[in-house]
């Protein structure tokens, strides 16, 4: 086990950026973003390729300064600052280790500079090893690990300077998805382990959802919600954030209401105004042909129009009357199993799950249910 001092150089700093702005020409990349992210957590920016989220890490690092605003660590401004002496730690998508290198020479580059007694550099080397687990890797060579243990040899020569942020841009996007899986739950591990405040970028929700304490979504240069990952999923602030987060539904109101029935159906289906306001209902609360219903559940009778098998689970997708489609997820079972396209079934959903969306308010979620 790795020594408790070796805890004690990791800082538990708070970052905050106010107003940021940034643009290239005509283009903003950052539309007066403010975050709050707090000591020791692991927060992720989360949007897509254009939002904003690399362009905020970078400036963050120094690469890049913004038009204005202010960005800080621990209430203090570190725009002025250069990269090295924000004391930052970055974590790239492509590695960026030395080739000619093996992994302690790779590890040990930055720290080799402060030239510690050679008693403190191994302690401290063997501790970042033992935390990354590549101890017994000390000596191959990049071209000899996979691509998860260069990865890791990245982060652990970030981690060994020992900064006060570390920065990850896409850090999993370059391996396949068992491997990004298991190297999720590394890095995870490693940082609730150290403790140290940390910034991920990434477009993978699924992703976003695993690793972090906190998630912004970004999407053309502006904030859409910051929240948990729990609040982020069942509570989206917008048709954006729901759309990005979780594979939902849409359905006009209009066209929902006409085609379900239900003994006590909400009132936005009473309201002429709300017909073109778009009812969001996830995959997974949808119930295929229900054993019971409640009071507040909405039935619609479909057809079975695709059928995909994911192992634990099946995909499958409706067709309302002709009118438009839904996406279902449900176990795998006997059942399950003897789906077919072109069955006629029956589904149910409570439709107190509903979401609703206004298009004509910015994709505003309109609260009533």
């Amino acid at each position: 086990m790795f020594s408790e001092n070796f805890l004690r150089v990791f800082f538990l700093s708070q970052v905050t950026v106010e107003a940021a702005v940034k643009k290239y020409g005509s283009f903003q990349a950052l539309n007066q973003v403010s975050l709050d992210i707090p000591s020791g957590a692991f927060f992720t920016l989360l949007g897509p390729s254009g939002c904003g989220k690399t362009t905020l890490l970078r400036a963050l690092a120094g690469f890049h300064d913004i038009d204005s605003g202010d960005l800080k660590i621990d209430r203090a401004s570190i725009r002025s600052l250069s990269p090295h002496q924000r004391n930052i730690g970055m974590v790239f998508q492509d590695y960026a280790i030395f080739p000619h290198l093996n992994v302690e020479d790779n590890v040990g580059f930055g720290l080799k500079r402060l030239k510690l007694p050679n008693r403190e550099y191994q302690k401290r080397m063997m501790d970042i090893l033992q935390v990354v687990q590549l101890e017994s890797l000390c000596k191959r060579m990049p071209h000899e690990l996979s691509g998860g243990q260069q990865q890791r040899v990245g982060l652990a020569r970030s981690l060994i300077m020992s900064p006060r942020v570390i920065l990850m841009d896409e850090p999993l996007s370059n391996l396949d998805a068992q491997l990004r899986e298991e190297l999720r739950s590394e890095i995870r591990r490693i940082q609730k382990q150290l403790g140290i405040t940390t910034i991920y970028v990434t477009h993978d929700q699924e992703e976003a959802l695993a690793v972090s304490d906190l998630i912004c979504v970004l999407n053309e240069g502006q904030v859409q919600q910051t929240g948990s990952p729990i609040e982020m999923y069942q509570n989206p602030a917008n048709f954006f954030v729901a759309s990005f987060v979780g594979g939902n539904n849409f359905i006009e109101v209009g066209k929902l209401s006409q085609n379900c029935s239900g003994q006590n159906p909400p009132e936005a289906f009473q309201n002429t105004g709300a017909a073109g306001w778009l009812a969001s209902i996830r995959p997974e609360q949808i119930q295929l042909d229900p054993i019971k219903v409640s009071e507040t559940d909405l039935l619609l009778d479909v057809e079975l129009d695709e059928v995909n098998f994911l192992g634990r689970e099946y995909h499958l997708s409706v067709n309302v009357s002709g009118n438009f489609l839904l996406k279902i997820i449900i176990p795998a079972g006997e059942q399950s199993s003897l789906l077919q396209t072109k069955q006629q079934h029956r589904i149910s959903f409570d439709w107190r799950a509903i979401k609703f969306f206004d298009p004509d308010a910015e994709g505003r979620r309109m609260l009533v249910n």
